[in-house]
């Protein structure tokens, strides 16, 4: 997410870091870059005149604070602007929503948008189970336009173990007038409505939306739309805003080689939030869009905090004190190890856990990939070895290693690399010791 910018604006910003002033021609040729970069994003010519202005504005003629080089001000600078830009409040918080209530999701075909809803529902339930709650959901599709819509949420509603109600109505307003007595006569606290998508916008699908959203008065409505269409995503957004009306929008396919343009622009054109960006097919690859923390991965500064709420989410917390205990007391052994990697996996890969870290910008989709077969291949050691010889690896003797390797379809040289990084492992934790504390992403 956010890839092309990231790159483009760390360019930037590094060349920035080397002046040792700010004067007039290089914060002239750092704008110029800043504008080749949003340009080839995408991002529509008017916002970036506008973005520019502003920037130029703010850092003409101010006093560099004494603590801080002239490079490192300007990317002070640069954050705020981009954050004013993603959000006009400063730092949006999470989408909250009152109970009951009822949701509308709309949005075109091929945008991702019943994929979506299920990707929505898993993070409400998720959402409540972190203050001990569970709330009554229920998923129901009025998108009959498109065929096996309504089959496909249902698949993706018994999945993650949401009700869904199927309406025997084939009218779309009878449909949800029977959906909505569903709802009420079930008590449910939350009704997430999939609405019908046409593969483009016309007019007859915008007013059955109107009618639609009438009928069921919802609090919250998204729009869905499809990153990968760029700047027409900005239009298609205006066309329903006109005509129906939403609250925010949630951009789908962000873990594609879309170049985040319309993203940037979203909330300068519309005034209007984005709530989520969802990147991959899981029901958990949606995240909230926290305007200050995407200003730091464009800047390539990493994102440290969603990645610590993801390892909250996703490790067990008794696991983690266990293991960084170990690790503290010097016995930290291959199968500690084993656990280490077991941990980092459940993150995701490492191309999408190299976005939230500073500075990993720089690794290429192929070192990436490299690191991940890498991990792979080092879980398919460890899996082989008996937990003797994970807890005393100076045991492994040549015949041992020919074993290990036969089991897990590598080789000695593979086993030795493994062995290697184990080790250095254990003197970064040596390290740490000494210095009497001990980071760790989990």
């Amino acid at each position: 997410m956010f890839d092309f910018l990231s790159e483009k604006f760390s360019g930037i910003l590094t060349w920035m870091k080397g002046k040792g002033t700010l004067s007039e021609k290089n914060i002239a040729d750092a704008l110029t870059q800043v504008k080749n970069a949003l340009l080839q994003a995408d991002v529509p010519l008017n916002v970036v005149t506008d973005f520019l202005t502003e920037l130029s504005q703010e850092v003409s003629g101010q006093t560099v604070h004494k603590k801080l080089n002239p490079g490192d001000h300007f990317i002070k600078i640069v954050h705020a602007r981009l954050v004013k830009f993603l959000d006009s409040t400063g730092g949006q918080e999470k989408v909250t929503f009152h109970y009951p209530s009822v949701v509308t999701v709309m949005g075109l075909q091929g945008s991702g948008k019943t994929t979506t809803i299920a990707k929505l529902a898993y993070w409400v339930t998720k959402e409540a189970s972190k203050r001990n709650k569970k709330r009554r959901i229920l998923l129901a599709s009025i998108d009959f336009y498109r065929p096996a819509a309504v089959d496909q949420l249902e698949i993706l509603a018994n999945k993650i173990k949401i009700d869904f109600y199927r309406s025997n109505q084939t009218d779309v307003l009878e449909a949800t007038k029977d959906i909505y007595t569903h709802f009420k006569t079930g008590r449910y606290e939350l009704l997430i409505l999939d609405t019908a998508g046409r593969l483009h916008v016309d007019d007859r699908m915008l007013e059955e939306l109107k009618t639609v959203t009438k009928l069921v008065s919802p609090k919250h409505s998204f729009l869905v739309l499809d990153a990968m269409t760029g700047q027409e995503s900005l239009n298609i957004a205006k066309k329903f805003d006109e005509v129906i009306g939403f609250n925010s929008a949630i951009l789908t396919k962000m873990d594609s080689d879309t170049r985040g343009g319309a993203a940037f622009a979203f909330r300068y054109v519309l005034g209007k939030p984005i709530a989520f960006v969802g990147s991959g097919e899981k029901v958990d690859d949606l995240e909230s869009f926290v305007p200050d923390r995407v200003a730091t991965r464009i800047l390539g500064m990493g994102d440290v905090l969603s990645l610590i709420e993801k390892a909250e989410e996703k490790i067990d917390q008794h696991q983690q004190e266990t293991l960084t205990k170990r690790m503290m007391s010097g016995k930290f052994t291959l199968d500690d190890f084993a656990q280490q990697l077991g941990m980092v996996g459940k993150l995701g890969s490492l191309q999408k856990i190299a976005q939230y870290l500073p500075g990993m910008g720089s690794l290429s989709p192929d070192q990436l990939e490299q690191g991940q077969k890498e991990m792979a291949l080092f879980k398919a050691i460890l899996s082989s070895m008996t937990r003797k010889e994970k807890c005393c690896p100076q045991i492994l003797d040549s015949s041992r290693k020919q074993r290990i390797a036969q089991g897990s379809g590598t080789n000695a040289q593979i086993i030795n690399q493994l062995l290697q990084k184990f080790e250095q492992s254990k003197q970064f934790v040596k390290m740490f010791r000494k210095m009497g504390k001990f980071p760790s992403i989990f």
